[in-house]
């Protein structure tokens, strides 16, 4: 499984703002996978924001539930993030991470950088 993460790279306050995974090799609604989306703001560590799974059941990190939503493109076989009112704190490099748990196998994008900046 291939991940692809796009994005728009630089984002306004208080904009939304919207990234895609693009997959390659699987299927994204086959059951036993999961899509998340994880994040590593600058000089900090790993934040997983949520999930969905290939049966389109999402979960939310706590934090962020309130601005945070995952969605599937089954057309374009995307996975989609759009979080609302960003700030300059979620200035981060944003990841697609894919869980297969039936093999416990997983595979990461290699990430898209986002800066919210007026």
């Amino acid at each position: 499984v291939q991940l692809q993460e796009s994005g728009p790279g630089l984002v306004k306050p208080s904009q939304t703002l919207s990234l895609t995974c693009t997959v390659s090799g699987a299927s994204i609604r086959t059951e036993t996978y999961f899509w998340n989306w994880l994040r590593q703001p600058p000089g900090k560590g790993l934040e997983w924001m949520g999930v969905i799974s290939g049966s389109g059941s999402a979960w939310y990190s706590p934090s962020l539930k309130n601005r945070l939503s995952i969605s599937m493109d089954t057309s374009k076989n995307q996975v989609t993030l759009q979080l609302l009112s960003v700030t300059p704190e979620d200035t981060a490099v944003y990841y697609c991470w894919h869980w297969n748990s039936a093999t416990d196998r997983i595979s990461w994008g290699r990430g898209t950088q986002v800066t919210v900046s007026s």
